[in-house]
């Protein structure tokens, strides 16, 4: 008997894109809300999680999103870029790189395993498109996101600025051959 979650490629469409809008603003909201200033979580949600931005990022041929699906529900996704140049030293090609730009579950899906199927199926894309290498940037504070991705492999390769509405972070780079 086979599991009712499905994992699937996005179709490129509005529908879908509503659907991305509203988990992204869930999760990024349950994840960081209680670690940030209310003001500077309410900028990065409307600039980053409209219907209309997330077409935008689903129209992008270098794009891949991996939808998580428990019957008709939408309990996951992640977004997938290739040739990414995140922690690429200057002058270096950006070939055979792919970059998780995110991983989201929903709060009621944590520790599910949810998040390790979705990072298994990045994997396999990223082998499909021949890469060599994954990257994905990471806040340095989100330590539960740290770990997970250190049981996969993943390793600092360096750090870079994130701005969050008016506060500018830091997101560690992590990184992992294939």
């Amino acid at each position: 008997m086979s599991s009712p979650l499905r994992i699937t490629v996005a179709k490129r469409t509005a529908p879908v894109a509503a659907q991305l809008a509203e988990l992204g603003r869930q999760t990024f909201q349950a994840t960081f809300a209680a670690d940030n200033r209310p003001e500077d979580m309410a900028a990065y949600i409307a600039e980053n999680f409209t219907a209309e931005k997330q077409l935008m990022e689903l129209q992008n041929p270098q794009t891949t999103f991996l939808l998580a699906h428990m019957q008709q529900e939408l309990v996951g996704y992640t977004k997938l870029a290739l040739n990414s140049v995140l922690g690429l030293e200057e002058g270096k090609p950006a070939t055979g790189r792919l970059e998780i730009e995110r991983l989201y579950v929903r709060e009621d899906w944590l520790g599910t395993g949810l998040g390790a199927t979705l990072m298994r199926r990045a994997i396999e894309e990223a082998r499909t498109h021949n890469c060599r290498t994954i990257v994905l940037g990471v806040w340095e504070h989100n330590r539960r996101a740290v770990e997970f991705y250190k049981r996969f492999g993943f390793k600092e390769i360096g750090r870079h600025a994130f701005q969050l509405g008016d506060d500018v972070q830091n997101d560690l780079i992590l990184r992992k051959g294939l």
